[in-house]
């Protein structure tokens, strides 16, 4: 997937953030902007973000967060608060729009979001409820669960001893930079107090929330409890699908995510 650069200026740092368009031409369509997971970049996402934008007739915008893929890596000793999902939400994707020149305001786009990628458009969602059209969020986190602090110890160790650095080369020009800045915040004792329920009270637009019966990051309280706070919520739970909604299921979310933009989706959960 050839990719593009745009630089942003955040929090007095320059970060060179690459980034794709996928179906650019068809201006008159709406924009789905993807935000990918922990470990993700725009080449992680594979194929599916283009078979989603076909489908549905959409334009696409994916992008590696800072930290992962092409961009700019973490810097050296860096190690991310807490809040780095409210950082991504609240600085990091806005100042990106703006610097591709998407107007949220004329023409707002939707956000389609993975695991962290999914916390963070719940974030955006809840911050600037005028400036996107509605957000579609896979696994996503809205407090911290045992079961996924045990996960992601698990993921510490097959990074220490087995071939997992070596396979997220393949998509990371620094993968200690995209592996440590994820599993060091979530190991961090302070980041077991996370949460970002109380915030899911300013969500107003259309939501669809997915969930796999087999995630190993997660249980089903982290879409019921968006639910049960954003009461327009759309909820999908998939049988024989782990963490990875769109790898196990992709027809299934395609599905789904047509009937939200068509709002043809069924009664909220």
């Amino acid at each position: 997937m050839t990719t593009a650069f745009v630089e942003l200026a955040v929090d007095g740092r320059t970060l060179r953030i690459e980034h794709k368009w996928l179906r650019a031409e068809r201006r008159e369509r709406p924009l789905m902007v993807f935000l990918h997971e922990g470990l993700g970049s725009v080449s992680m996402w594979r194929d599916f973000p283009a078979r989603l934008c076909d489908a549905l007739d959409l334009r696409g915008l994916v992008w590696s967060r800072p930290g992962y893929g092409r961009s700019t890596p973490r810097a050296p000793g860096e190690a991310w608060a807490p809040d780095f999902m409210h950082r991504q939400a609240h600085q990091v994707l806005p100042a990106l729009l703006r610097a591709l020149q998407v107007d949220v305001l004329a023409d707002p786009p939707w956000l389609f979001g993975h695991s962290d990628g999914g916390s963070i458009a719940l974030l955006y969602a809840a911050r600037f409820p005028g400036a996107l059209a509605g957000a579609v969020v896979l696994a996503p986190h809205i407090l911290v669960e045992d079961v996924s602090v045990a996960s992601i110890a698990k993921a510490r160790e097959a990074y220490r001893t087995t071939d997992l650095r070596e396979r997220l080369r393949k998509h990371h020009d620094d993968p200690d930079s995209a592996f440590h800045g994820w599993n060091d915040a979530w190991l961090d004792p302070a980041f077991r107090a996370w949460s970002i329920e109380a915030e899911l009270a300013t969500v107003t637009c259309p939501l669809l929330a997915v969930q796999g019966l087999d995630d190993e990051y997660g249980t089903l309280e982290q879409v019921r409890g968006i639910a049960r706070r954003v009461p327009q919520t759309q909820l999908l739970e998939l049988p024989a699908c782990g963490h990875s909604p769109h790898r196990d299921q992709p027809e299934a979310v395609i599905r789904a995510t047509g009937a939200l933009l068509a709002g043809t989706a069924p009664p909220p959960a």
